[in-house]
């Protein structure tokens, strides 16, 4: 799973991707951030149609302001790097599966 750390990175591995991303922005400080971890890299390691990104809002705050990221963890879809959905708090793996597969 790769951690975004400048815009630049963002636009290369999100909005030019040709398939379907799933953006994690999190926080280090978010107990409920740190509780998706495991699921999401098990998700990450078992994914063949979507890749897993995280965004750390403290560190990429212009990213954070531009989605309108307001709470963590926040899950936005995206599909040859239009946003296709966005979800907010903890969800189960059937949840995230069923978000990344609706797209």
């Amino acid at each position: 799973m790769e951690k975004i750390n400048s815009l630049e990175q963002f636009e290369t591995e999100v909005l030019r991707s040709d398939g379907v991303v799933l953006v994690d922005f999190y926080a280090e400080w978010c107990g409920p951030c740190k509780a998706m971890a495991g699921l999401l890299e098990e998700l990450d390691r078992a994914a063949d149609a979507y890749r897993i990104v995280k965004v750390d809002i403290d560190e990429q705050q212009e990213l954070a302001a531009q989605y309108r990221i307001t709470s963590v963890p926040t899950f936005l879809v995206f599909k040859s790097g239009e946003k296709v959905a966005r979800s907010v708090g903890m969800k189960s793996r059937r949840e995230l599966e069923q978000l990344l597969l609706e797209t």
